[in-house]
């Protein structure tokens, strides 16, 4: 399955307890169809030292999250939208379903 976000983009959140809320995609795992985008999906995380003089404790990091929930933002109409795919001298561009803007 392939996904039409990537690295960078800048995503607006479809369903969940962080709908609505925009983020830029910090990494993304295609295997599984997931990625992590910052500040959405936050998680805490128990943390043991491993170092010696290094610190635990609680740390709140961000989780993957289904792509499928997620929608690319359009630069020039700042919505969220489906991605096209054109082909443009020769090279696929991925474009805005709404007003064509190149994503």
């Amino acid at each position: 399955m392939s996904m039409n976000v990537k690295k960078g983009d800048t995503v607006v959140v479809l369903s969940g307890k962080d709908r609505g809320k925009q983020g830029k995609v910090m990494g993304s795992v295609p295997k599984t169809s997931k990625v992590v985008v910052e500040g959405i999906n936050m998680v805490t995380c128990h943390v043991k030292p491993r170092k010696q003089g290094e610190t635990g404790g609680i740390v709140k990091r961000e989780a993957a999250i289904a792509s499928s929930k997620v929608q690319v933002v359009c630069p020039k109409c700042n919505k969220g939208t489906r991605v096209a795919h054109k082909i443009e001298n020769g090279k696929s561009v991925r474009v805005c379903k709404h007003c064509g803007a190149a994503l």
